[in-house]
C-alpha cells in the first residue's frame, strides 16, 4: 500500500475512485489492463489519501444534488485501514450534503457501514451493487482468492434489503470452460430472486481479455486449469471480447428468469437509474 495526493476526486458524470490497484486478486480482472496505466504493482493499492478532503470540496461547490458511483474501476472495500477509512469519510460527506451514492463492492466489509448507507438511503438514492461470479464456493476460491465468497455476498444482499436499501447484482464475468454452465447461472439467478434485488446487469455469458489482463489470466488458467491456456489461444486468438459458446441459451434462460420474476434487466436502463438523484425526504426549515 502507498498513499498519493490526488488532484481531482469526481469525474464528470460523478464517478469516484478512492484507490487504485486492488488486491483482490480475481483471475479475470480487467483493470489489470494496461490501457488504464496504473504504473505500480496492481497489488501495491495506490490510496488517494486526501479523497475526502477533494470529495467535500467537489460537493460544496455544487449546485445541485448527486447520486456519486464509486467502485467501478476498483473495489471501495479493500482491507486496508487507511482505504477503510477513506471510504467511510467519503460515505459520511455524501450523506452531510444529500447526495445519493450507487457503490460496487465484492465485499461484505460493507456491512461495516451500513448505519450510514441507511441515513443516505432515508433521503436520498442508495443502490448497492455486487458481482457474483460463481455459485461453486470451490472455484470462487480459485477465481476470487483474496475476498469473500459468493454465498457470504448473497447474504450481504439480504442485509440490505431487509434495510430497505435497493441491489444490484452484477452476473459477470463467465469464464468459457470454467463458470458459463446452465447450473452456475441458475444458482446465481436463485441467490438474486431470493435476496430480492432491484436489478442484474448482465452481459451475456463471456469475459473480455486485453493487453495486461490477459497475460495475467493466462498465468492463472497455467496454474489452476492446466492445457485451458491452448484452448483459449486456438479459439480466441487476440480478441477482446470472448464469448461462451453456450451465450444463446444461458442469455435465454437469463431473460425468461428476470421476465417471471419482474427483476429489471438491461444496462442502459440500469445505468441511467442509477445516475439518476431522487429526493425522498425533505429537511423541515429550521425556526431559529
Amino acid at each position: 500500500m502507498h498513499l498519493k495526493e490526488a488532484k481531482g476526486i469526481l469525474s464528470a458524470y460523478n464517478g469516484m475512485n478512492i484507490n487504485r490497484g486492488c488486491t483482490h486478486g480475481c483471475i479475470y480482472c480487467d483493470s489489470r489492463s494496461k490501457c488504464y496505466q496504473i504504473d505500480h504493482d496492481f497489488e501495491d493499492v495506490q490510496i488517494k489519501s486526501n479523497a475526502p478532503a477533494l470529495l467535500e470540496d467537489a460537493l460544496k461547490r455544487k449546485r445541485n444534488k448527486c447520486v456519486i458511483g464509486t467502485g467501478a474501476m476498483t473495489d471501495p472495500y479493500i482491507d486496508i485501514p487507511e482505504n477503510l477509512y477513506n471510504i467511510r469519510s467519503c460515505l459520511e460527506i455524501i450523506d452531510k450534503y444529500d447526495c445519493g451514492i450507487a457503490i460496487q463492492t465484492k465485499s461484505d466489509l460493507i456491512l461495516r457501514d451500513l448505519d450510514i448507507l441507511i441515513r443516505i438511503n432515508k433521503k436520498a438514492k442508495c443502490i448497492v451493487q455486487t458481482t457474483l461470479t460463481t455459485y461453486d464456493e470451490d472455484l470462487c476460491k480459485i477465481i476470487e482468492p483474496n475476498v469473500c465468497g459468493t454465498k457470504r455476498r448473497y447474504e450481504m444482499l439480504k442485509v440490505m434489503q431487509e434495510n430497505g436499501i435497493q441491489t444490484i447484482a452484477w452476473l459477470c464475468p463467465f469464464l468459457p470452460f470454467i463458470n458459463d454452465t446452465e447450473e452456475n447461472l441458475r444458482g446465481l439467478l436463485d441467490y438474486c430472486i431470493d435476496s430480492g434485488v432491484y436489478g442484474i446487469l448482465f452481459w451475456g455469458t463471456g469475459m473480455t481479455l486485453r493487453e495486461g489482463s490477459r497475460d495475467y489470466y493466462y498465468q492463472k488458467l497455467d496454474k489452476h486449469f492446466p492445457g485451458l491456456k491452448d484452448i483459449y489461444i486456438k479459439k480466441y486468438g487476440n480478441k477482446y471480447e470472448v464469448t461462451s459458446d453456450n451465450n444463446n441459451k444461458l442469455y435465454k434462460m437469463f431473460c425468461d428468469t428476470c421476465n417471471r420474476h419482474n427483476i429489471v434487466y438491461g444496462t442502459d436502463n440500469l445505468f441511467k437509474y442509477m445516475g439518476i438523484y431522487e429526493e425522498k425526504e425533505k429537511k423541515q426549515p429550521e425556526l431559529f
